[in-house]
């Protein structure tokens, strides 16, 4: 069984939604979820401290009808990274990722995220900890750059992959563009720093044993099938699939993953989640807090302003129920219409 479990984990892999914070919580995933059966979604990144010092095991908690879905960790000591991968391993992720990438200044004075590209002998000793934590079946994989700063990538990133696939790692997910960690925003660092697929794709090929997923600026599924052309096992898509979730996961079991569904459309999206916006509500959850993450779901057709508007100005109200959510709809169907 456990097993299988890793073998299934890998096969949704192949196209996985980016953690991004504050975007790739249980709601969004949920929402997700109701566009693509197979995709592999992860959560926004978690501290290792938060857990094991903090004690903030409510940070775990997720629906069991997100799965698959990979819980990542931020942290640098392998003694506290081991024991958050055991407890994310407990509560039911999938898999366990160890964040690597990430240049926001918070992330730095902790000495984790896209810093670690520059302690690569440390990662190792993190991913060993994690690996030996956790059951067997539950993979333990690392989200990276491509180098940060003056680093040069072409020699930076071949020792990175070789010191954790030494430590046990045989996946991981590259964001194909440089960190700098001075200079640039984490805003900017999204965007700037030139991407270099190639590098990924030659990584592949002098790692064939290694399972890469491809990260940064992918915006559609043609790109992706493209990517996946090259030889690279998976691609993760971030902004674009937040963003426009139809557009990106709608097709993606059918195109990604070869899987016989029938494509719902965004109206037919929102009926499904009526029943999860009930019981939002009725455990005394806000419905902004869900809608927040819906408002590109009509992206770039009829009513999508509509739709937008309704949400933006009557969701966050403290009384705002499933009429809001109904009354955005028919936005979309009069305009349809019209």
């Amino acid at each position: 069984m456990i097993g299988e479990v890793k073998s299934e984990v890998r096969g949704s892999s192949r196209l996985s939604v980016a953690p991004m914070m504050d975007w790739t919580d249980r709601h969004c995933r949920m929402l997700h979820r109701q566009l693509s059966a197979h995709a592999l979604l992860y959560t926004e990144m978690v501290t290792a401290p938060a857990l094991v010092r903090g004690g903030a095991v409510h940070l775990l908690e997720h629906d069991p009808r997100e799965a698959p879905v990979a819980l990542q960790l931020g942290g640098s000591d392998p003694g506290e990274l081991a024991e958050a991968a055991r407890l994310g391993a407990e509560a039911g992720y999938a898999e366990i990722n160890l964040n690597c990438g990430c240049p926001s200044d918070r992330v730095q004075s902790g000495c984790f995220g896209a810093v670690l590209m520059e302690r690569s002998a440390l990662v190792a000793d993190c991913v060993a900890a994690m690996i030996a934590k956790v059951p067997r079946g539950v993979p333990v994989t690392v989200k990276c750059r491509i180098g940060v700063d003056d680093q040069a990538p072409e020699e930076v990133l071949p020792d990175f992959l070789s010191r954790i696939r030494a430590a046990g790692v045989d996946r991981v997910q590259i964001h194909a563009r440089k960190a700098w960690l001075q200079g640039l925003s984490p805003k900017e660092n999204r965007d700037i720093p030139p991407l270099d697929y190639d590098l990924v794709v030659a990584m592949k090929t002098a790692y064939p044993d290694l399972h890469i997923s491809l990260n940064g600026g992918i915006q559609s599924l043609d790109e992706a099938e493209s990517l996946l052309a090259r030889g690279i096992d998976g691609v993760m898509v971030g902004r674009a699939a937040y963003q426009r979730p139809f557009d990106i996961l709608a097709e993606a079991d059918a195109r990604i993953f070869g899987a016989p569904t029938r494509r719902r459309a965004p109206a037919e999206v929102v009926a499904a989640m009526e029943p999860y916006f009930a019981d939002h509500l009725a455990r005394g959850g806000r419905l902004h807090q869900v809608t927040r993450h819906m408002l590109g779901l009509f992206a770039g057709r009829p009513g999508a302003r509509g739709w937008r508007r309704v949400l933006s100005e009557r969701a966050h109200r403290p009384d705002a129920g499933l009429d809001v959510l109904r009354a955005a709809l028919a936005e979309t169907e009069g305009a349809a219409v019209a």
